[in-house]
């Protein structure tokens, strides 16, 4: 194992981007192809032998986590998941731990998995958008037809089975002018953590212009504060939003945790079906290939020269309005994808959701100094 610190997640891809549902927005649905040059629709055993030794020996920290993703991932079926822990447990060196996180849709959950993923200690995020109303726009099977239903029976059996879990909603168009609605949905649900990821895609024009059921980068602002409002009025202690979580590390002069509001990026990359190695999950293109692990170790690819270029970009290229922002410690930039638009003085490389995040963060700020306030003075009263 090195001696140098290194901290990755990578998004390891099963099934590649097989699924079965058809989700409108999903930006991954061009990589079926992949999958379906692949026999059998999975990764092989000896590939995922291969990742596994791998993912454990190029990494640093204590607990070694692994994160399964898709498409699908429980396309892949339940004994190829239990030949991965039984291969995790192989080559897991003494005193050393291992998480397994799995993001589904959670409709092909049965009894069997929620038993499986309970016993091996898996947590699992999963995919909701809200009430049917709002799910069932986007989030669909291959005939169009809703998906809501299915998903909250699968829901029902992790909780059944005790398996932690955790909410993914896409805020789009649709859903984000009814913040609380969508967010006291998800407690209803008994949620402990909310991830809420905005859905931006490009129109297609080759301008700098968002699609139509993209969210609006205010509204995307305003519905992130509505619901912090709440949740500081009613929930602190008792739900974990992540973008809330990513702003009050600031307070404590933390790095961020997630890899859009990081200096730098790079920390997530992906490991296709058939081995690929590439820069992160929006960049899933020739250009960010950067080796297979089939032929190349997965710490040197971790490692590599363009992975770490890639990374790097991401601070190298702030445009100067970014610079001068006040609340530049709590974005970033944040992910270079939505990247596309000038900013007032006419400078290009913008991030689409500057606005809103500008919005959203600006009207944190204030709580998040009062911690930052507290947390110094009973830093100061604690020293001797």
């Amino acid at each position: 194992m090195s001696t140098e610190m290194r901290e990755f997640q990578i998004f390891v891809k099963p099934v590649g981007a097989r699924c079965n549902l058809r989700c409108s927005y999903c930006y991954y649905l061009d990589r079926e192809p992949l999958a379906a040059k692949v026999k059998g629709g999975r990764m092989s055993y000896v590939l995922l032998e291969r990742y596994i030794s791998q993912h454990i020996e190029a990494s640093t920290e204590k607990e070694i986590i692994f994160s399964w993703h898709g498409g699908e991932p429980c396309l892949a079926g339940l004994d190829f998941f239990r030949k991965a822990v039984q291969l995790q447990k192989h080559y897991l060196p003494a005193g050393r731990t291992i998480l397994n996180g799995i993001q589904t849709n959670a409709t092909l959950i049965t009894d069997e998995w929620g038993r499986f993923f309970r016993d091996e200690g898996f947590v699992a995020g999963i995919s909701l958008d809200g009430p049917e109303k709002y799910h069932d726009i986007n989030r669909v099977r291959h005939d169009k037809g809703g998906t809501l239903s299915d998903a909250l029976k699968g829901l029902d059996i992790f909780r059944k089975h005790n398996v932690p879990y955790e909410f993914l909603c896409v805020v789009s168009n649709e859903n984000v002018h009814s913040p609380l609605e969508i967010y006291r949905f998800f407690k209803d649900l008994g949620a402990a953590w909310i991830t809420f990821l905005p859905m931006v895609e490009r129109d297609g024009s080759g301008l700098s212009n968002a699609s139509a059921r993209s969210v609006g980068s205010l509204d995307f602002g305003r519905f992130l504060a509505a619901i912090f409002d709440e949740w500081i009025e009613r929930d602190i202690g008792k739900v974990k939003v992540q973008i809330f979580e990513e702003a009050l590390r600031t307070a404590f002069s933390q790095e961020h945790t997630l890899c859009i509001f990081k200096k730098e990026c790079g920390g997530v990359p992906v490991v296709e079906i058939n081995g690929d190695f590439y820069s992160c999950d929006h960049y899933v293109d020739h250009e960010h290939l950067i080796g297979n692990i089939a032929d190349t170790e997965l710490a040197g690819l971790i490692d590599h020269p363009a992975q770490k270029a890639f990374g790097k970009a991401k601070r190298n290229t702030l445009p100067r309005y970014c610079l001068e922002c006040g609340v530049l410690d709590m974005c970033n930039g944040e992910c270079p994808k939505n990247r596309f638009i000038t900013s007032p003085d006419g400078e290009p490389g913008l991030n689409y959701l500057c606005e809103g995040y500008k919005y959203f963060f600006t009207h944190c700020r204030p709580f998040v100094s009062e911690v930052a306030r507290i947390w110094r003075e009973q830093s100061n009263q604690a020293s001797p």
